[in-house]
């Protein structure tokens, strides 16, 4: 146990933690901290990522005109009206009205999926229902279709609280994908040794280099960031996050990845769904 407490000291230090270190970053992580948005943003102990941010990046996520994430809402809208594949269908023929149609789908994925037998996240199961029931083609995971429908629909759930899709009747089903999700978010990987848990659930609210690190709810996803110049899925930051421990990361989509959103979508129960939010 000392051996795995010096290793863990070591990787925080690797990771470029700032725990007090300096007066700059105290004062930066105070400052986000007592900006008076932040009560919308928070229920009891949680906290989305927007309490996080520099006050410049709320301002953005704030201003529908600003937030840059909003080229792809139009383009996600478009494609919802658009026919697209043999079946001569669009998203429209069938569901009508986002805005109707789509509110609340935000809190049902990622969901069990009878077929696998496991569970399936948004953009799997769109690319499934474009193939399959409109006879279209794929698009890829991060692709600029794929992100803008997805951020579309899950934008008509914006400002709904996060809920949890578990209950008495599907708990003995669910509870198996939720461990699972538990358990990548506390187990330890890659050359720092380090898990989820220490960066998102020990050190909210510390410098990780020039972030503040956030308790990684994934209430605004598909986000914008700042740092990719464009919007990403939550599995993207998943990736992200797992070779910034240098572990070896997972294909998007995969099992391990669809779990941990599952794990991470019930952890933030109660928070308001954001999406397209803005981050650093």
């Amino acid at each position: 146990m000392i051996g795995r407490k010096i290793l863990s000291v070591i990787a925080i230090m690797g990771l470029g933690f700032a725990l007090g270190a300096t007066n700059v970053s105290a004062d930066e992580a105070e400052k986000r901290a007592k900006d008076p948005r932040n009560k919308k943003f928070m229920v009891g102990e949680k906290n989305s990522g927007y309490v996080y941010m520099t006050s410049q990046t709320r301002d953005m996520q704030d201003d529908d005109f600003g937030n840059p994430a909003f080229v792809w809402v139009d383009t996600g809208e478009a494609l919802w009206n658009k026919v697209n594949g043999t079946a001569g269908k669009s998203c429209a023929s069938c569901h009508k009205s986002a805005s109707k149609s789509m509110r609340g789908v935000a809190n049902t994925f990622p969901r069990y999926d009878p077929q696998t037998k496991k569970m399936i996240a948004l953009q799997a199961y769109l690319q499934r229902h474009m193939t399959k029931d409109m006879g279209a083609k794929k698009w890829k995971w991060e692709s600029e279709q794929m992100l803008a429908m997805a951020i579309y629909i899950k934008l008509q759930s914006r400002g709904d609280p996060v809920k949890s899709i578990i209950n008495d009747s599907n708990r003995a089903t669910l509870a198996p994908f939720l461990a699972k999700g538990k358990k990548f978010f506390e187990d330890r990987r890659g050359l720092l040794d380090m898990s989820c848990k220490h960066c998102h659930e020990d050190n909210p609210g510390n410098m990780a280099r020039s972030n503040v690190l956030s308790m990684a709810m994934p209430n605004g996803f598909p986000t914008y960031r700042l740092k990719w110049q464009k919007p990403g899925s939550i599995h993207r930051r998943f990736s992200g996050c797992n070779k910034n421990v240098r572990a070896k990361p997972y294909k998007r989509g995969s099992e391990e990845y669809t779990n941990l959103e599952f794990y991470l979508m019930q952890r933030a129960a109660g928070l308001k769904w954001e999406t397209p939010s803005v981050r650093n």
